[in-house]
């Protein structure tokens, strides 16, 4: 069997104002210069890509903090557990095994390629897929398996079986004859992110564009194209259309000026009922998408967008799977460390609950600024995430007895005790969310820093 091609980590970043759906440059909150950790010889890797959340991104320090990207390596050191597997519905399963060979196969075997830990301090943790090992032995080094690179004409054919498939589920035609005025607002190691004008419409529209050849996990690709098209909700990000480009996937969608909330947490203070508002916008999407057997698996203030008028969109679909009778449960360690749930963290089989635990996380952030254990590198962490009580808040003394008890219906470490997005759309803390102009304010008092 072929191996699969290995490139560096790919992960999330995020720029500030203006935002569109996912991906994004290098983004620093002031403090030390970034440091990195690489493991199986790999080279330690910068600008990083994944998450557009908009186009000027704050600058608030979080010195401590880390950036992480974890691929394919094992927290328990059993090497145990599924490689991910992104959403496919079955006519692009079936085109995907069709053209792209030894897939399937590597989603079987996530140990085909070097697991990697890249940490970049200074800036907001990113998504992750794979896994670190050592959470388990008490070891704070990533290390694992890796299989020698494939020959050039492997490579070759790999990306052109890739790039057949993907041209299957993409529109045809050259986007370019309709779009104008394009204005770089991200660009990162996989791709970039512009605002370009319709010329059938006028309006604005975000462009990302990511270059197969960079990808780390090319697959994941399909869950940018087929996610945000075939599900459609107020509270989710719209996608207009997606194309190939000579050797870049072009997903055009709908362009979010307000940026995104972690702009809003990391400057200002939010009162209840603005939490509120945001909660049951953001608990609508899951909702529905949980209802479709989707699980998002990245919840966190970076993957929520905001119109100019308040409106919350979830976006940030790269990590999303399927879940249906037939695979009721995922085990694949994915998401971003500070805000993954306990069984993800501990490999056991999960379902949309984990969503439900990340949005408590992100709960957190908006009362008290940053998620738990930010300042501790992304394995401790999720060690203490996974062996300990779920998380409290620091400024609990300031929370309303009726916010509190709804974060306690999320942050419950057995997901079957854990709420569900139905549950808590009927909790009392959610009757006091406003309409969205509640959140104005807080746009405004963003871009003013």
């Amino acid at each position: 069997q072929q191996q699969q091609q290995q490139q560096p980590p790919t992960g999330q970043t995020q720029p500030p104002h203006g935002s569109v759906a996912t991906m994004s440059g290098p983004h620093y909150r002031g403090g030390p210069p970034p440091h990195h950790l690489a493991v199986s010889g790999q080279p330690p890797q910068t600008s990083p890509v994944g998450s557009v959340a908009s186009g000027s991104r704050s600058t608030h320090s979080h010195a401590s903090s880390a950036h992480t990207h974890i691929h394919n390596a094992n927290l328990n050191n059993n090497n145990g557990g599924s490689g991910f597997t992104p959403y496919q519905p079955g006519a692009i399963q079936q085109h995907t095994a069709k053209h792209m060979g030894t897939l399937a196969d590597q989603n079987q075997n996530p140990h085909n390629t070097h697991p990697h830990l890249h940490a970049k301090s200074a800036s907001r943790a990113s998504s992750s897929s794979g896994g670190a090992s050592g959470v388990g032995s008490g070891s704070g080094n990533a290390g694992g398996l890796g299989a020698a690179p494939p020959s050039k004409q492997e490579q070759r054919l790999t990306h052109e079986q890739f790039r057949a498939a993907l041209q299957m589920v993409v529109s045809a035609g050259d986007p370019r004859e309709n779009l104008d005025n394009f204005m770089k607002i991200g660009e990162g190691s996989t791709g970039t992110v512009c605002i370009a004008t319709d010329k059938s419409t006028g309006r604005q529209v975000a462009v990302k564009k990511m270059d197969l050849r960079k990808q780390q996990r090319r697959e994941l690709l399909f869950n940018e194209v087929v996610i945000m098209r075939d599900y459609h909700h107020p509270n989710i990000v719209e996608t207009y259309s997606s194309f190939l480009v000579n050797d870049e996937l072009w997903v055009v969608m709908e362009y979010l000026e307000g940026g995104a909330l972690t702009d809003i947490v990391t400057h200002s203070r939010m009162d209840e009922e603005q939490i509120a508002t945001v909660c049951k916008q953001c608990l609508k999407a899951l909702a529905y998408l949980h209802s479709q057997g989707v699980i998002h698996r990245d919840i966190k203030s970076d993957s929520i967008l905001l119109a100019a008028d308040g409106r919350v969109k979830l976006s940030d679909f790269g990590f999303c799977a399927q879940v249906s009778q037939e695979l009721p449960k995922r085990k694949s360690l994915v998401g971003t460390p500070y805000w993954m749930s306990p069984e993800v963290i501990s490999r056991l089989p999960y379902g949309p609950e984990v969503d439900i635990w990340s949005l408590g996380i992100m709960v957190i952030e908006m009362v008290d600024g940053e998620p738990p254990f930010f300042n501790e590198p992304p394995l401790q962490a999720m060690r203490r995430i996974r062996d300990m009580q779920p998380p409290n808040l620091k400024n609990a003394h300031k929370v309303s007895p009726r916010l509190q008890s709804f974060l306690d219906r999320m942050l419950v470490r057995d997901p079957a005790q854990r709420a569900t997005a139905a549950e808590l759309l009927a909790h009392p803390f959610l009757r006091q969310a406003g309409p969205p102009s509640l959140l104005v304010p807080l746009m405004r008092n963003t871009r003013q820093h």
